[in-house]
């Protein structure tokens, strides 16, 4: 049986070269026994699982990097009780996924260029608000536009895409392993279960914010909340429930209103003066996957609370966590 060892080593700049192969001698002797132990925990009659080693940096514990060893072929839910003991060792959550093979680190030989760019809020400059606590989006998404995938959407596909790039956060988060749906996919997905009829799919027809609901507790068995106001302007005074959405749920919003759809990552709020500013991701886009065309022409960044229509109804479709790990 071969076995795929891989450590990793944190030490000081300061240690001496000299001590670095005896370092690692004793991380790969440490490992292998660990493997063995992965072997009898996992063995079945005459089965054997290799074990593979999973590095995850813990956001929790200040970036500690930690290596657990899971057995090859066995499926998330037969590794549950494994996680919730790490999970209570390690202090982690009990109710989010943190050591899923979803969740491993990426190092920068691991990244896979698949078309999309991810966290395109990132390097975004401040929005101004003065005296503003930002709240923001929790964790990795992808963004999904128009145009993308060779499929021309444009003027109709909003709602489409901003739901892929909600459904690519619980994807990168390690809750759940469903593709990122395509627009057929979703349209397919609401004739099934009975919102619309066979001839929507194949059709240039627009959703909205409880279709986008709908196909999340289809698809993956989330839940959401509908915010609805009557005008954009009364989105202004929306800043403090927004704020404890991107607290304690972390999860990127799709809003839709009048014709138009866009995804909110965060809020920059003033909880005093209740001055805000959203942090807006456009799916309307439809050039190539350029962060700085991106940033730069607005299609993700900051905007006021003048950006809504005024004479439009919103509906925000808030995806809520499932607790699970």
């Amino acid at each position: 049986m071969d076995l795929p060892v891989d450590v990793i080593m944190v030490v000081s700049e300061m240690e001496p070269f000299g001590n670095l192969l005896e370092i690692l001698k004793k991380q790969v002797c440490k490992q292998l026994q660990l493997m063995g132990i992965c072997i009898k925990s996992h063995c079945q009659s005459d089965e054997f699982h290799v074990p593979v080693p999973h590095h995850f940096k813990l956001r929790d514990s200040g970036g500690q990097f930690v290596t657990v060893l899971y057995p090859y072929g066995i499926d998330e839910q037969l590794l549950i009780s494994v996680r919730e003991s790490l999970h209570t060792e390690l202090g982690l959550p009990t109710d989010r996924p943190c050591l899923k093979r979803a969740n491993v680190f990426k190092f920068p030989e691991d990244q896979t260029n698949d078309g999309y760019l991810t966290n395109t809020h990132i390097g975004i400059s401040a929005s101004g608000v003065s005296g503003g606590e930002l709240f923001v989006v929790q964790g990795t998404y992808t963004y999904h536009h128009y145009m993308q995938d060779r499929f021309n959407d444009d003027k109709w596909g909003c709602a489409y895409r901003s739901l892929q790039t909600l459904v690519s956060w619980f994807r990168h988060q390690g809750y759940t392993d469903h593709p990122v749906p395509s627009h057929s996919d979703i349209q397919q997905a609401l004739v099934d279960m009975g919102d619309k009829e066979a001839r929507f799919v194949g059709s240039r027809q627009w959703i909205g914010s409880t279709e986008v609901s709908y196909c999340l507790d289809h698809m993956l068995g989330v839940s959401s909340k509908i915010l609805f106001v009557n005008t954009g302007a009364e989105l202004g005074s929306k800043g403090r429930e927004l704020a404890m959405h991107f607290q304690h749920q972390g999860t990127p919003i799709m809003i839709g209103g009048g014709v138009l759809a866009h995804t909110i990552l965060g809020v920059d709020f003033n909880d005093v003066t209740g001055d805000l500013k959203f942090l807006i991701l456009d799916p309307h886009y439809t050039g190539a996957e350029d962060l700085k065309i991106i940033q730069d022409k607005g299609w993700c960044g900051w905007k006021g609370p003048d950006f809504w229509d005024k004479t439009a109804y919103y509906n925000l479709c808030m995806p809520q966590r499932p607790h699970m790990i």
